[in-house]
């Protein structure tokens, strides 16, 4: 703990208490200055750390009372990236503070209904009255930041505020900015603010600046976190060197039963389990046992599509026939679970994991997006991630994500004449912690390498006779569970280095 001075709070002005006291007190090193006129009882803690971690408590000591307002407001009180804090008080002098941080007061009004107190004796600007000082057009001086937001990032506030709260709460938000406006005095800021949820909500044509708002205005809404994440992996395959794994002969007998066992691992990974002899009289024989026939129908569905040459080295060639592409093969793998709306696209967010996936009114406009940047990809093996990452990651259906997403992977592998990857039950983990890493920190390498390996393994096995095949899958460990894998007790082995090391 940094040792801190009993007999002072953590900041105080030299208003706080008589001057002599503050200042002979920073004299004994009780207090240390942080800015003109402000101390700190904290005489341990770098200046700089201090400021980043209490800036805001150091705001409420020299502003008390003050709204953090404009672009800050926007940020919930958080720095822009030069350091600018702006806030609406009747002292307008500005503060320099350790780490490049400044607070830049105007005068304003004060605390008006539906701001909220937020850290001791500071308020934040309630969302409609943000909204309304945000459309006061500002610019900046020099390097410094502007204190309102540009037309472009007011546009794209008001488009994720529909994201979040749809068309009932953003008409609730207009509701209460227009109460607002007057007590502003920005009946001007009104109109704009009006005018942009109008635009926002198909009710009003107006030329937008934001390539969001301007997508929602064609119907292309997206969602621009996952874009961005598209775009670190996009960037990362790009940078790689090809990985290209031809067949040398596509009708080549090995291959006969490798549909069977990818119909088989995609289900089996997603929590549908039969043993392989099941599997074989659903998926070869469409014998759907009675007390399963949902589980059943997701084998024999998935099967259907990867077992068809013509189905499943088919590419679209556009956007309409992408999202077209991506219902129909839905439509057919959930075939047996009407109730999860096979063949379109979800209604309601889903989540798993603990991560949120695309909104529904976004999946059309975020799928179409990363669609075209599938095509912009040269490598087969490099389309073939990023594709199986867009569906998982926008996850568009109720139920099948996963499924659909490696399909639409070897979807692009087959088309290209390369090797197919299949994700073996024991194998789950790796794939899996590749997937989160890319969701939720934007690391692309373990997805690839995770992927590198499992097409690696899938080329190495002879799937040309069934017992064969499972003889291979069984001694390299692919049929074994995935808590098998997690405790170390196995791992997936290629069949070569496994027979090099008898």
């Amino acid at each position: 703990m940094p040792r801190t001075s009993t007999e002072f709070p953590l900041f105080l002005t030299a208003r706080s208490a008589p001057r002599s006291t503050v200042y002979a007190a920073a004299r004994r090193g009780q207090l240390r200055p942080l800015a003109p006129g402000l101390f700190t009882s904290d005489v341990e803690t770098p200046l700089e750390e201090l400021v980043r971690e209490r800036l805001l408590a150091i705001v409420s000591t020299l502003y008390p009372g003050a709204v953090i307002s404009d672009r800050s407001a926007r940020s919930g009180g958080r720095p822009a990236e030069d350091g600018s804090l702006f806030i609406v008080h009747e002292r307008t002098r500005e503060t320099s503070l350790p780490g490049e941080i400044v607070i830049r007061p105007r005068h304003g009004a004060g605390p008006l209904e539906w701001d909220m107190p937020f850290v001791g004796e500071l308020w934040l600007a309630s969302e409609p009255r943000a909204l309304l000082e945000n459309a006061v057009l500002t610019r900046g001086r020099g390097p410094r930041v502007a204190r309102t937001l540009t037309r472009t990032e007011l546009e794209d506030w008001v488009e994720s505020m529909l994201v979040q709260r749809g068309p009932e709460g953003l008409n609730g938000l207009r509701d209460r900015a227009r109460v607002l406006a007057p007590q502003l005095e920005m009946a001007e800021q009104f109109q704009l603010i009006n005018g942009l949820i109008e635009s926002a909500l198909g009710t009003r044509r107006a030329r937008a600046h934001s390539p969001r708002l301007r997508a929602r205005q064609r119907g292309q809404a997206y969602d621009p976190e996952r874009l961005e994440l598209f775009e670190q992996l996009r960037h990362a395959l790009e940078e790689r060197s090809p990985i290209v794994r031809p067949l040398l002969d596509p009708l080549s007998r090995r291959y006969r039963f490798l549909p069977f066992f990818e119909a088989y691992f995609s289900n089996y990974i997603e929590g549908t389990r039969f043993s392989v002899d099941e599997a074989v009289e659903i998926a070869l024989h469409e014998r759907i046992p009675a007390n399963r026939p949902a589980d059943a129908h997701d084998i024999l569905g998935t099967y259907r599509i990867v077992s068809d040459p013509g189905e499943v080295s088919r590419i679209a060639q556009s956007t309409d026939d992408y999202l077209e592409l991506l219902r129909r093969r839905h439509a057919v793998v959930l075939a047996g679970r009407p109730h999860k709306r096979p063949g379109e696209f979800k209604q309601e967010r889903n989540e798993a994991g603990g991560l949120l996936f695309v909104d529904p009114g976004l999946v059309a406009g975020t799928l179409g997006h990363g669609f075209e940047l599938t095509r912009a990809l040269t490598s087969a093996f490099a389309r073939a991630v990023f594709q199986m990452f867009v569906v998982s990651e926008v996850h568009p259906f109720d139920d099948g994500n996963g499924r659909v997403a490696r399909i639409m992977m070897n979807a692009e592998l087959i088309a290209a004449g390369e090797h197919r990857i299949i994700i073996p039950s024991v194998y789950r983990n790796n794939y899996m912690m590749g997937l989160r890493g890319m969701s939720n920190n934007g690391h692309a390498e373990g997805l690839v390498a995770s992927l590198d390996f499992a097409q690696r393994y899938t080329a190495a096995i002879d799937f040309s006779d069934l017992e064969t095949a499972r003889q291979q899958l069984q001694e390299t460990n692919a049929l074994r569970e995935p808590d098998e894998e997690a405790a170390g007790l196995v791992r997936l082995e290629l069949p070569a280095a496994r027979r090099g090391s008898a």
